[in-house]
Formats: structure tokens, C-alpha cells, sequence
């Protein structure tokens, strides 16, 4: 029903006044609605992101989805190829022909089998004699299943005709004591487990259906033997990682088992890598776990490092950068990447234009850096000094003007803040050679970790995180010195029994690795 419309002009005004009031109040709600609306989508994205999203910011997903569906036509097609050329024994000419990839010759040091298919003995047509103009080989690449066998070690006794004194080799040394596996099935075992993240029962069971009773029981067993056996080689690849100038640290969760449920614990990882600054030591990694995240845990571990430390805000790590702190406060080095990553998401998702721009201007930071890795810290210095500094000086000016037209609420204000707050951490690189731009390295030995928890769910207890810290230790170190992690584990426990105390440094993967290179030179 209408309501009558005044007559007064007074009344007029008024309601037009309160009509306008009341259509500014809607707007105001409809705007704080879809302000809201917009900061739930932006929240759910980035929680959808860190759930579900690839790891790195250059579209790893998209390109496995890409790859799968790539997969996925190049064997429908050779499916439809083949039944094709089954159903049909005439030749077809077709209009279009799929284009195969370039096939590779198969590795040469492969040892080859050579099969000769029978030749007819005289010609088929008018039965002549045959001479041989030469052949055609087709190479075919295949596998051989693991195979297994019992080596039985005899030691003759001997009785002297004279004294009667009965002589005997002396018994060898075993990797486990009075044990019946060998070096090569133990490492086997040891890479399987820490490396290829496959639980000791899945193991048993493969062992099973390859005809090889070996209980759970049995393997766990051996790994703790084997680990034992490892321990000095932990410690002497500890001290290597903390005598570097600098370190790169970073942690990652492990859910453990305790009392019927999991509880998270943490793996600390430090590496030491000279390579990006053309540093003549071997990289190395050293893993430490704790069943929480407290700060004095790092504390311990660098109790008597002071060096340089590379890795995120966490504040963890803020009294070993106390002036106080003895032997001496750790330097702090910042982690661009980190402080590029909260800005990239923004960028990503919200298509933020200042975090866009923001994220443009340190892109141009890491082009630069990635010229000159592998140079000298002094060769590194002097063209960051050029080149570098005057594009954190612009951006460093870009981002405190921007900053301060933002609200503190802001998303963008707070990934600027995380990079400011922190600015003398985060360009003390400019001044140093030695520090990299990133603390990629320590997510790289984490990775694997990561991967693994999928496979392994939980560690059994804290020995065995404990444990598992010790053979990543070994294993990631291989891996970053270019050793198979398997066959240096089987060579090691096959020699460290009775390997010499005070040449124990022989057998770390990097002086291992000369000399395995030296003995195939020489065969």
C-alpha cells in the first residue's frame, strides 16, 4: 500500500534526509559484505593453496597434469597403432603419420647379450649357397629381478705334523655380529627404508614373494645394528657441516607415535654447500630431531657454531643472534625467497597490482643473482655492489612509500612488513659474498622428508626419529656429493668393522667417491 506523499516541504526534506540515510547505510553494509566476501575467498584460496598446491610458484601441478594428459594420448596412440597393424597385414598409406620421439641409444656400459636368430642355410628361391654381407641388430633394453644366493665362508683348520698346533684363518668381520646378511642386502635395506621411505613391513612382504623369509622383527634387527655401525661417520660428517662459515637451517614436522596417538616432532636440518660461492668444501648436511619446536633445540645443535645462518623468521632462532650469545652471536642472513613467496600468492590469487609490481622488482634481484653463482664470494661481492644494490635501494624506497598509503590490516602491508622488519637481515647479502639470496638448499634436504611421510606416516617413537635423523644424515649427504646412496652404504658396511679409526674420514661419501674414480682409472 502507498504511503501519501507530504505536502509540507519541511516533511519533504525530512524524509528525503532519512531516505538518504538509509540508502547510505545499505551501501555501507553491501560494501563491508563484499569486502568480506572478497577476504573469505582470498583466506580459502591461500588455505586451498598451502593444502593442495604444488611446492614451488612455476606451476609444477599444471605441468604434472599437462605431463599425465601427454602420457595418457602418446599411449592411446600407440595402443590404436598396434591394434591397427594387427587387424591389417596390407600396408597402408595414411595421410598422416604421428611423429615418435627421437629414441636414444641405450646406455653403453649395459653389458650386452647377443641372440643370433637362425639363417636359412641356402637360398630360399633357387637354393644357392649364402654369403654373409653383414647384419642388422635391434637392441632391446630389459631388466633382471633381484637375485639372491648364500656365500658360505670356510676356514680349514690345519694340524702341524710336528707340534700338533692346529692353525685357522681368523674368523671375518661381519657388518652385524653374528649376523647372516651381507653388506649389499643390509644397504639395500637401509636406502629402502630412509631413502625410498618404504616401511620395514612392505619390505618383508616383497622379500616374501621373492621367496625370502625375513620378519619384520628380523629387518628392524638389522637397521639398528647397521645404524650403530654408522654412528662415527654421523659424527665426523657433524663436524664437516659445522666448521663452515655458513650454514643453512630449516626444519620440517614428523608425526610420531606416542600412547595410541601422534604427536608432531620436529627434523632440524643444517647444510653446509660452498659450491654457490665457489668454496672448495664438500657440501653436507646434518639432521637433528626434537619432539617439539622449541628454541632450545637450535641452541643446542649451534651451541658452538658462529658463523653465518641462513633461514626463515623464525623467532626460534633469535637468541642465537644475541649479542650476548658465547662463543659469539650467529649472523643472521634473510631468505629472499620466503619474503618473495607471501608476496607471490597474493599476486597469484588476489592479482594484487602492488604485490604484482613487488614481485617484479625482486624477480629482477634473482636474475642477477643467478649469473653469478658458482663465482667467488670476492667476484659475487663486487657485482652485487654494482648491479644488485641499486635494485634493493629502489625497492627498498618503492615498498616503505607504498607501505605507508596501506592499512596494517592489509594482506600486502603484512607481506611487506615480514620483508622491512627484517631489512638489514634481508641485504646482508649485499655485504658478503658467502650468503646466498635463498635458503633453498635446506628445503631441499627436507624434501624428501616430506615426500616420505606419505609412505611411512609416523616414526615408532623418539629413538627412532632419532634414528631416522642419523641415516638422512648419511643419505642426503651422498646425494648432494654425487654418490649412490645404496652402493655407498653396501661398500661401507662392508669395510668400517675393520676400518682403521684414524682413517674413518676415507670413507665419507666424498672422499669415497675420489677414490672409487681412482680405482676405475686404474683398472
Amino acid at each position: 500500500m502507498n504511503e501519501p506523499i507530504p505536502s509540507d516541504i519541511e516533511a519533504l526534506r525530512a524524509a528525503f534526509a532519512a531516505e538518504r540515510q538509509a540508502r547510505r547505510e545499505a551501501e555501507a553494509r553491501a560494501s563491508g559484505a563484499e569486502a568480506m566476501v572478497a577476504h573469505l575467498k582470498l583466506l580459502i584460496a591461500k588455505m586451498k593453496r598451502d593444502r593442495f598446491g604444488a611446492s614451488a610458484e612455476r606451476g609444477r601441478k599444471l605441468l604434472d597434469q599437462l605431463e599425465m594428459q601427454l602420457e595418457e594420448l602418446e599411449t592411446a596412440a600407440a595402443e590404436d597403432e598396434a591394434a591397427a597393424n594387427a587387424a591389417s597385414d596390407k600396408t597402408i598409406v595414411r595421410p598422416f603419420t604421428r611423429a615418435k620421439p627421437v629414441r636414444g641409444p641405450l646406455p653403453a656400459h649395459l653389458p650386452r647379450e647377443r641372440v643370433v636368430l637362425p639363417s636359412p642355410g641356402t637360398c630360399p628361391c633357387c637354393g644357392g649357397k649364402l654369403a654373409k654381407l653383414g647384419e642388422a641388430i635391434t637392441e632391446t633394453l630389459e631388466s633382471i629381478p633381484r637375485t639372491y644366493k648364500v656365500i658360505q665362508t670356510v676356514r680349514e683348520k690345519f694340524s702341524c705334523r710336528s707340534c700338533e698346533t692346529i692353525t685357522q684363518p681368523p674368523a671375518p668381520f661381519h657388518p652385524i655380529a653374528r649376523g647372516r646378511a651381507g653388506p649389499d642386502l643390509l644397504g639395500t635395506i637401509m636406502f629402502a627404508k630412509f631413502g625410498e621411505h618404504q616401511p620395514l613391513n612392505r619390505q618383508s612382504e616383497r622379500f616374501a614373494l621373492e621367496g625370502i623369509d625375513l620378519s619384520v622383527s628380523t629387518l628392524a634387527d638389522w637397521v639398528g645394528a647397521c645404524t650403530s655401525a654408522l654412528s662415527p661417520l654421523v659424527t665426523l660428517i657433524a663436524a664437516h657441516v659445522l666448521a663452515a662459515e655458513r650454514l643453512h637451517g630449516d626444519d620440517t614436522t614428523v608425526p610420531v607415535l606416542a600412547r595410541g596417538k601422534t604427536i608432531t616432532g620436529r627434523l632440524w636440518a643444517y647444510v653446509r654447500d660452498d659450491r654457490p660461492f665457489g668454496g672448495p668444501a664438500s657440501p653436507g648436511v646434518i639432521f637433528h630431531y626434537s619432539r617439539d619446536r622449541g628454541g632450545v633445540h637450535p641452541c643446542r645443535h649451534l651451541a658452538n657454531y658462529a658463523g653465518i645462518l641462513q633461514a626463515d623468521a623464525y623467532a626460534g632462532f633469535n637468541d642465537l643472534y644475541h649479542e650476548a650469545r658465547k662463543p659469539a652471536p650467529i649472523i643472521e642472513a634473510a631468505c629472499w625467497a620466503h619474503g618473495r613467496r607471501k608476496l607471490f600468492v597474493l599476486a597469484d590469487l588476489a592479482k594484487a597490482p602492488l604485490a604484482i609490481e613487488a614481485v617484479r622488482r625482486i624477480d629482477a634481484i634473482f636474475d642477477v643473482e643467478r649469473e653469478i653463482n658458482g663465482l667467488s664470494a670476492a667476484q659475487r661481492l663486487a657485482i652485487r655492489q654494482v648491479r644488485v644494490a641499486p635494485l634493493v635501494a629502489s625497492l627498498e624506497q618503492w615498498m616503505r612509500a607504498e607501505r605507508g598509503r596501506l592499512s596494517r590490516h592489509a594482506d600486502v602491508a603484512k607481506a611487506m612488513d615480514y620483508m622491512l622488519k627484517r631489512w638489514a637481515a634481508f641485504t646482508r647479502f649485499l655485504n658478503d659474498g658467502r650468503i646466498c639470496l635463498t635458503n633453498n638448499a635446506a628445503e631441499r634436504a627436507l624434501r624428501g622428508i616430506a615426500l616420505g611421510r606419505k609412505a611411512w606416516l609416523f616414526a615408532g617413537s623418539d629413538r627412532g626419529g632419532e634414528r631416522a635423523a642419523a641415516m638422512y644424515s648419511l643419505i642426503v649427504t651422498a646425494k648432494l656429493n654425487d654418490v649412490d646412496p645404496r652402493a655407498w652404504l653396501a661398500d661401507v658396511l662392508a669395510r668400517i668393522a675393520d676400518h682403521p679409526v684414524r682413517r674413518l674420514h676415507e670413507l665419507l661419501p666424498w672422499n669415497w667417491r675420489e677414490t672409487r674414480a681412482e680405482a676405475a682409472a686404474a683398472a
